[in-house]
């Protein structure tokens, strides 16, 4: 009875050894597909530069929308100072690429309302997440509001998972508005120090305006030239532009119909499915 017992422990065990490979082999294939599994919708997310609401690209979108196949939704947040969130507009269900412009209660200038931007960024992007079940995503941001983009790349979008695909910056002051090339402000130090945080994936644009030689009128060329000592060897592509002729002054951008261009091409790219 007992070797009897024993052998049929051996056989058991045995088992288990030979098992043990295959539950290694399943528990890291179902790894691979998680982490390669792309939601079907991949919103686009705009954000606005300071004194500007969530509703700054009205205008913007009905552009892109006007000659297109493709009518993206636009879904307007606004982030509360106390962290709640306001929605105006919707996304139709059947939408992969709709446009999600988040704005802030606080849309003042300043270095410590872009960390508080940053932050309240990424309250609504969870809380949207959480909502569509999106899992990559593309942005611009406008002025500041690249600023707030490029803070929630560096500190908070690996909280999330979720997959970086593009950002566009346009006029974004990486030193603010520091014209001496040789004065660091801390903005540009902070980003600069966490700039080895950023996706190595994604593909970034920095668009400058340029009405002479210094900037676009607000912000100095110098400023936004800085964005290439951010990314830089940091990210999957970084790619620097200038816009010149009309419409090139800081606030007028958004608009620029070469910026509008630049948008549907570069941006509003479908990766990964069928538009």
């Amino acid at each position: 009875m007992n070797r009897r017992f024993r052998s049929l422990a051996v056989i058991l065990v045995a088992l288990v050894v030979l098992c043990i490979p295959g539950l290694l082999w399943r528990s890291q294939q179902r790894a691979h597909v998680q982490a390669d599994y792309r939601s079907a919708m991949a919103p686009v997310f705009l954000v606005p530069g300071s004194s500007a609401t969530q509703n700054r690209f009205n205008a913007l979108v009905a552009e892109l929308n006007r000659e297109t196949p493709h009518q993206h939704s636009l879904l307007r947040v606004e982030v509360m100072t106390d962290g709640t969130l306001k929605y105006t507009g919707s996304i139709r269900p059947t939408d992969k690429q709709p446009i999600i412009v988040v704005g802030f209660e606080n849309h003042r200038d300043g270095y410590e309302t872009i960390q508080k931007q940053a932050k309240w960024f990424t309250i609504a992007f969870k809380a949207l997440q959480q909502t569509y079940h999106f899992n990559h995503f593309s942005a611009m941001g406008h002025s500041n509001g690249g600023l707030v983009l490029t803070i929630f790349l560096e500190d908070d979008v690996a909280q999330t998972k979720a997959h970086a695909d593009r950002l566009m910056t346009i006029a974004s002051p990486f030193n603010l508005e520091e014209s001496d090339q040789n004065v660091d402000t801390p903005l540009f130090k902070q980003l600069s120090q966490h700039r080895k945080h950023l996706p190595k994936s994604v593909t970034v644009y920095s668009i400058a305006g340029s009405e002479g030689y210094s900037g676009d009128g607000i912000v100095p060329f110098d400023s936004v030239n800085r964005g290439k000592l951010i990314f830089q060897g940091q990210v999957k592509s970084f790619t620097q532009m200038t816009v010149t002729g009309a419409n090139a002054n800081h606030a007028d951008l958004p608009e620029n119909q070469q910026i509008v261009g630049l948008i549907r091409q570069d941006l509003l790219k479908m990766t990964g499915f069928n538009s």
